[in-house]
């Protein structure tokens, strides 16, 4: 991804940006003080385009496009060691989140893969009422082209008794389900009224 041009970062300010980030994930973006706390405890950061505080400070900018194409926002574990670190009280991980959820909203995901895998993953907890791992991990392979990435794995971890062929019996599998049918409503309903 090309970096932003920071001498010239207010042509490409968005104002609107900081409160809808603020609005959708409860918290005041305004109060890091860029202390570096949170990319200090990130184990990602090395592989991060941008570390979390830059990101951070990114979106204080009114930076959506550049924030919300950052291979950054997908490359967070959501393992909480940053806002468990914040001095200011800030949920930096769901502010992460928001970024995820705001990125696949307006189709600007920079990691294909790694949104592909959320969507097979919570396809299988919808239709399982968990994940069922057997089936997820062949499926998210077929549809990301890689067809035989891990399957030398298999004989192994099958041989150990760590996967299921067939999906558990779950209680509380009706109970999953709906719960996936109200969201989906709640969307239906969002959509049908912004338009």
């Amino acid at each position: 991804m090309e970096r932003i041009h920071t001498l010239a970062i207010q042509e490409s300010c968005d104002t609107d940006f900081v409160r809808k980030v603020e609005e959708a994930s409860g918290q005041k973006v305004s109060k890091c003080y860029q202390c570096g706390n949170c990319s200090a405890s990130c184990a990602y950061t090395q592989v991060y385009d941008y570390p979390v505080n830059q990101i951070m400070r990114l979106v204080q900018l009114g930076q959506k496009e550049a924030v919300l194409q950052s291979h950054s926002i997908w490359l967070c574990a959501a393992c909480q060691a940053c806002t468990t670190r914040c001095p200011n009280n800030l949920d930096v991980a769901r502010i992460m989140e928001t970024l995820r959820i705001m990125s696949r909203q307006e189709n600007k995901v920079a990691e294909k893969d790694i949104e592909l895998f959320y969507r097979e993953f919570l396809g299988s907890v919808k239709t399982f009422g968990r994940v069922f791992e057997a089936g997820l991990l062949p499926i998210f392979s077929l549809k990301a082209g890689k067809p035989f990435t891990d399957m030398d794995l298999a004989p192994q971890v099958i041989k150990k008794g760590k996967l299921a062929f067939l999906p558990h019996r779950i209680k509380g599998r009706k109970q999953v389900a709906e719960i996936f049918a109200r969201f989906e409503a709640q969307q239906k309903n969002r959509k049908t009224e912004a338009e």
